[in-house]
């Protein structure tokens, strides 16, 4: 099959992205530089997503416990209805002490068109540990729905872990969630011990799960965990993890700290990972607030065994 190459990058500017491919349109969401709204952008291609107009289907408000930094959405459609899960900080989260007090929210819209639709806030997803939690997505297997998603435990030291559990709601979950993932080798530790950002792709027999180790500066890498596709996914001893990165910091190509990935198909079937990455190391204060890491895609391939095959973050090029 050819290979399809994109622009890169591909949509400036926005972190964290997220692309769904739905009825026969792909939809497009992510963090914007001001952490302030959620937007949306829909196209019929893949490609005219750059050039598609974002439409604003939520903003902040100006206080209370969804008030700040509005970090990593996904939409989501199941069971015909739309869903966009966010990670959002308290008003009081004003300072880089109180910077980590995240939660996660979910949105729903009834409506046909996610564009021009209601959206209704259905509060605070919880889960047993009221801390640090981001970076939601949900995916059906095995007949459930599933919710996974990164968060700290009060008792184990590092910023946030890989968590699974079965949904009762779309904004709920169910039963005592399983720790697929911590950070625990050294390039997971780099800067910040981080297991964050996980993405669920399927091929073959096997389901895997990518997430993003470390600071969010050059040493932010993708890190993979898969498990066969008949084992019960809440049993931890069924996961298996990768001993290094899948795909890291090129420097011979000038990309840096690629992460924070989902994956989409292109309408011929091929896989597509889209991530971002900086094209520069010299960040000033905080990597959270330098605006400059832009969405990027490439293909992904596989391999005889079935596992994917990241490569290495092309340099950019239009």
């Amino acid at each position: 099959m050819k290979q399809t190459s994109w622009p890169n990058p591909f949509i400036e500017q926005r972190a964290d992205p997220f692309i769904l491919l739905h009825d026969g349109w792909y939809y497009f969401i992510a963090s914007v530089p001001e952490y302030d709204r959620l937007e949306i952008r829909r196209a019929a291609t893949i490609d005219d997503l750059v050039c598609a107009e974002p439409a604003v289907v939520w903003c902040k408000p100006e206080q209370g416990p969804m008030s700040k930094l509005i970090w990593a959405p996904e939409i989501h459609n199941v069971n015909g209805k739309w869903y966009i899960y966010f990670a959002a900080a308290h008003t009081q989260a004003l300072d880089d002490l109180n910077m980590f007090q995240h939660r996660m929210f979910a949105l729903e819209c009834a409506d046909a068109d996610p564009m021009t639709g209601k959206w209704i806030e259905k509060g605070q997803v919880k889960t047993p540990f009221d801390t640090f939690c981001l970076d939601a997505t949900t995916f059906s297997h095995q007949g459930k729905q599933w919710y996974l998603w990164a968060q700290k435990s009060p008792h184990i030291p590092g910023n946030s872990n890989i968590y699974l559990a079965e949904m009762d709601t779309q904004w709920s979950i169910k039963g005592e969630p399983v720790m697929l993932s911590q950070p625990e080798l050294d390039w997971e530790c780099r800067g910040f011990s981080v297991n964050e950002g996980p993405a669920v792709i399927t091929h073959g027999e096997k389901l895997f799960v990518s997430y993003s180790a470390s600071a969010t500066d050059e040493n932010y890498c993708l890190g993979l965990l898969w498990i066969d596709m008949s084992a019960d996914p809440t049993k931890a001893e069924n996961w298996h993890k990768s001993s290094q990165p899948v795909f890291t910091t090129s420097y011979e190509n000038k990309q840096y700290g690629p992460g924070h990935n989902s994956f989409v198909k292109t309408k011929e079937g091929e896989d597509v990972l889209v991530y971002h990455a900086r094209n520069y190391t010299e960040i000033e204060g905080d990597p959270l607030y330098d605006p400059n890491r832009h969405t990027r895609l490439k293909t992904l391939s596989w391999d005889a065994e079935g596992m994917p095959v990241f490569g290495i973050p092309p340099a950019d090029h239009c």
